[in-house]
Formats: C-alpha cells, structure tokens, sequence
C-alpha cells in the first residue's frame, strides 16, 4: 500500500525532502532558544549586565527570524508536496478508473468511488502533509528538548521520563479506541454520497411522488450515521488534552518543588531552572503532536486502503499484444456462447448462443425483461468477455482486437441515455471531435433530431445542461442515436434506444438508416414488434437462450413467443404505428 502511494509523489519528491530539512532547522532554532533565554536570565537580568542582555536579547531575536523563515519555507513546500501528491493520485485513480471494463465497475459502487476520489484523497493529503512536517518534527523536538534538559540537571530530567511512560501509555489506549469508529466512518459516507447522487439525479421522480420528506429522512439517516462516528471518536481523542494538562501540570509542579530545594542549595540557577520549563512544555507538546499524528494517520489509513483498491484494480478487459488495428466488416459471429457476470454463477445469462448475421443487415431483438437482450450486444464491443465459446466482428474474434479499434467501429446507443453538460454541437461531437458542422447537422437529419434542435434559438449552440435535463426524454435519444452515427461505424447497437418517441418518427429514423446506412450492420433492440418487423430477421429471446431467428413473417407462423407477442400489440385494430401517430 505505501509503495503504490509513494509512487504518486512523482515530480514532488523536492518539496517533499525541502519539507523535512527546513522544519529540522526549524526545531534546531526552537531548542536553542530557551536555552539562550536562560543565558540571559543568569549572566544578563540577574548580574545587571546590559552588554550580556543586548547580546543574548540580539540572539534571541535572530533566532525568532530564522525560526520564522524556516517555517513559512517548510509550510510552502509542505502545501506544494501534499497537494501536489492529492493531485497525482486523483489523477491515477481517474485514469485507472477509465480503463475499467463493466465488470470492473460493478465492483465499486459511484457513491464508493467519488467518495474515494474526495474525502478519502483529502484524508491522504493532511496526512501526508503531517507526516513530511509533523512527523519530523514532533520526534526531532522531543528528542532534543530531552538531550537539552539532561544536559542541565539529569536528576530534575527524570521527571519527564516518568511522566513520558505514563503518557505513552495513556496515548496508546486512547488512539486504540479511536481507531475503530474512523475505520467506520468511510462506509457511512458511502451511504451519504448514495443518498445526495439518488436524490439529485431523480430530482424530478421524487417532486413528481411528492417524496421530500422521505428523501429527507433518508439523508438525515446517513447524515446521522457520520455524526454519530465522529461524536463516538472524536469523544475518545478529546481525552487527549485532559490527560495532557494533567502531565504538564504534574511535571511543573514536581520540577518546581524539586528545583526550589536545588536552587537553595546552589546546584541549579533561575534561568537553569526557566529553560527546564520550557523543554517541559517543548517535549509534552511534542507528545500531544504525536498523538494526533498517530490518530490523523488512523483516518488516513482506513482512506489509503479504500484508494489502493482503486489504483491497484486491474482492467478484466485488455487489448492483447499484436492487436488486430483493423475490422473488415461489419459481420457479426456468436459460435456457441456461454456468458455470466460471475464466475461463480450457477446458471448462465446467455447459454448456447449460435448466430451468423452477415455485413449490412439488420437484426431486430425482442425479448422479455431479464431475457438478456442487452448482455447480448454488450459482447459484440467486448464490454465484457464471454465464459465459453467465441463471439466474432469481421471474422475475427473479438478478443484479437485492440479495444479502442473495435469500439470505435461499434456505436451502441445504450437504454440508459446520456448527454454531457456543454452545447449541442459539442455532445455530437463525442462521436467524432473533428466532425464539421454540415455532418452534425447531416447525422441529426438521419436521427430526426434536426427537427427540435432547429426550433431552439441558439440551434446546435443550444447549452444541454448536466444529465440533459433541459431536453425531454425522446429528444435526448436522437441526440444520442446522432451521436453514433458520427462515428461511421460498421455496427450500430440501439439497445431499446427509441422508446421515448413516437412510433412515426421511430419509423422515420428505421427509413433513414436503411436508405443512408445501407453498409452497416444494425441490431435493434425494442418492446415494440413494430420497431423492428421490417428488420431482415428478428432474434427472440427467452431466459439467455435464442428461442427463434428468423424474418418477422416466418416467425409468425413458426414461433409461438412472438405471434403471442405480435398479437398482444395489435390486438383491437392496429398498434399506434398502424394509426399513423394519432391517439
């Protein structure tokens, strides 16, 4: 874990060792101070001696600046390595995350992963700030304050021997007991950013159900579930500054009585005795540092891990060496096809798939809900690889393909349409970056989208707002369906993507593609046997397995899942395609 992390401070390794070095200098300065405030007490104040005050005064402040100087560098190096570090490692995880294929992400829920991305990178970089300046200097402090303190009188030092055993023993029960509600605490602000990510983007089915309130409770229940983590843990380290008050008073108390009998016998002077004070107060507060030290690297822990996973997950799905760079055509293979999700699964999502559709047709899919119409499809661009047998895109199988030239030659239009906040020109241009403004417009036309981007004032300039959600649902997937259409691919996958408009302009956008996209192989996807029975076959689809392929007139008189189908749609005179679009 700490190597993979180390590994993310890449072109802040300076700052990070100017850190450590300028707040080492920086304790040095602070040590020697009280020791030459001493000096001043006996040899300048208690003599009367003007020169000796000037000069040990003169140190002093010379000492103060240094210490100045030395600190605000640390702290501007600190604040470059630790954000600098944050930036790297958001970085590495985004890029990793981009690479994952669909089972990747099943494993990390969104919530769990922007959780990863903020709380838990902004819980790495305080602590890997504390540890390049607190974790120096805490121990350094420590260290020399106790050398410096025997030095003066080793009998008076072994106050704080005492009293250090016992703090460290205190310490460590109380960072113990604090550790486990912050390892807890990261699960409840996966809950919380579920909660906030839920609500948000079904802003519009909670206000239609009238469900604020319980959205409301739901948040209050997350939000909650932190508050109570952090009242229970941070309940534990406020015994923190009792135990420590308690250490700092004992140590003065003992030091003063013990001093005052030396002081009589002549064996330690005012100043000996001012300077001890200070390293009392130097070496208690350097345990306090460390203690939070020990509890802000707790939190941070429990972060690292949860980022690890992250940055360590390697892509199930990679192009294999010596890729094939080029697919031919757009013929489509499955032979013999077995595929689950999970190795595991017991019963498979598609079992014996046998299909051979050839360049430039177009196949129509039908099936109930769960029939495994989408996991189908998703293995024709290789979103995931199948258990057993082979599916093949130009007469080759697809694992032999770089990724990126395979998916760039398979548009898929998925159910779930999305559109990226920017304008309209640049959600097209997803598909292709270089496209001019004459193919947007000609690929709209195609998709029947032209007709309401031409209504707007601003036209293809028209701003989409995030998730779309100033255009409706029909007009989303046109812009999507023309979206992939930019790409030129030799597949094009609708995965019921013409559900939200009408069955004319669907009928429409059918025509277009056959008259303009003669060359492309089409697979459709839809609940309505009026979208796709003038495909060149249909697939039917029952539990993962092919029930029937065949054209829409065959299969009518051949296979019972889809006459049963036909005529549950048009029964009473006719679907709304038949009714020309009228209600």
């Amino acid at each position: 874990m700490i190597k993979t992390l180390a590994a993310q401070v890449k072109q802040y390794k300076l700052p990070s060792l100017l850190t450590p070095f300028f707040m080492a200098l920086e304790v040095v300065v602070d040590i020697l101070l009280p020791k030459t405030m001493g000096l001043l007490i006996d040899k300048g104040i208690q003599t009367g001696s003007l020169p000796d005050i000037f000069r040990y005064g003169g140190y002093m402040l010379l000492l103060a600046f240094l210490g100045l100087i030395f600190g605000v560098l640390a702290g501007k190096y600190a604040a470059q390595a630790s954000s600098g570090f944050a930036c790297n490692v958001r970085d590495a995880m985004y890029a990793n995350i981009q690479k994952f294929s669909f089972s990747n992400i099943d494993k990390f829920s969104t919530a769990g992963l922007i959780t990863r991305l903020t709380t838990d990178v902004t819980n790495l970089q305080n602590a890997y700030q504390m540890i390049i300046r607190m974790c120096f200097r805490a121990p350094l402090t420590l260290i020399f304050s106790l050398v410096m303190a025997f030095s003066i009188s080793t009998r008076l030092s072994m106050v704080f021997v005492v009293a250090l055993a016992i703090l460290i023993v205190c310490l460590g029960l109380i960072i113990s007991a604090a550790m486990k509600y912050f390892n807890e605490v990261f699960e409840k602000y996966d809950d919380l950013n579920a909660s906030i990510q839920e609500n948000v983007s079904a802003i519009r089915v909670v206000k239609a159900f009238v469900r604020e309130d319980h959205e409301n409770e739901k948040f209050k229940a997350a939000a909650g579930g932190i508050y109570k983590m952090f009242v229970k843990a941070e309940s534990v380290v406020a015994n923190n500054g009792p135990v420590m008050m308690l250490a700092v008073y004992s140590c003065m108390l003992s030091l003063s009585w013990l001093a005052a009998q030396m002081i009589t016998a002549g064996s330690l002077t005012t100043g000996e005795l001012t300077t001890l004070f200070s390293y009392v107060m130097s070496i208690l507060m350097s345990l306090m540092m460390l203690s939070m030290i020990f509890v802000m690297l707790t939190l941070a822990a429990a972060s690292a891990k949860r980022v690890v996973e992250v940055l360590n997950e390697k892509p199930d799905l990679v192009s294999p060496e010596n890729a094939v760079m080029e697919v031919a055509d757009g013929s489509v293979d499955f032979d013999n096809v077995f595929f689950s999700y999970h190795k595991n699964s017991s019963e498979p999502v598609l079992n014996h798939v046998n299909l051979h559709i050839r360049s430039g047709e177009t196949i129509g899919i039908i099936g109930g809900t769960g029939s495994a119409k989408s996991s189908l499809v998703n293995l024709i661009s290789r979103l995931y690889d199948v258990s057993e047998g082979c599916v093949k895109v130009g007469g080759r199988d697809v694992r032999e393909y770089d990724l990126d030239t395979l998916r760039n030659e398979v548009s898929v239009v998925l159910q779930k349409n999305v559109l990226f906040s920017g304008t309209i020109l640049e959600n097209l241009r997803w598909g292709d970056k270089e496209a001019s403004l004459e193919e947007c417009i000609r690929v709209c036309r195609l998709a029947c989208a032209d007709e309401f981007i031409e209504q707007f004032p601003d036209r293809y300039e028209t701003y989409i707002e995030q998730g779309g959600t100033n255009v409706s649902g029909g007009q989303k997937q046109r812009l999507c369906i023309a979206r992939a259409l930019l790409k030129k691919p030799k597949i094009l996958i609708l995965d019921d993507s013409t559900s939200a408009v009408d069955t004319a302009t669907d009928a429409r956008i059918r025509k277009a593609f056959r008259e303009e996209i003669p060359n492309t192989t089409k697979f459709i996807i839809a609940q309505r046997v009026s979208s796709i029975q003038d495909a060149d076959r249909i697939i039917v689809l029952e539990d993962g397995a092919i029930d029937g392929f065949d054209t829409h007139e065959n299969l009518l008189q051949s296979n019972a899942i889809y006459r049963e189908v036909y005529e549950s749609q048009t029964k009473g005179g006719g679907d709304f395609d038949q009714k020309g679009g009228a209600l």
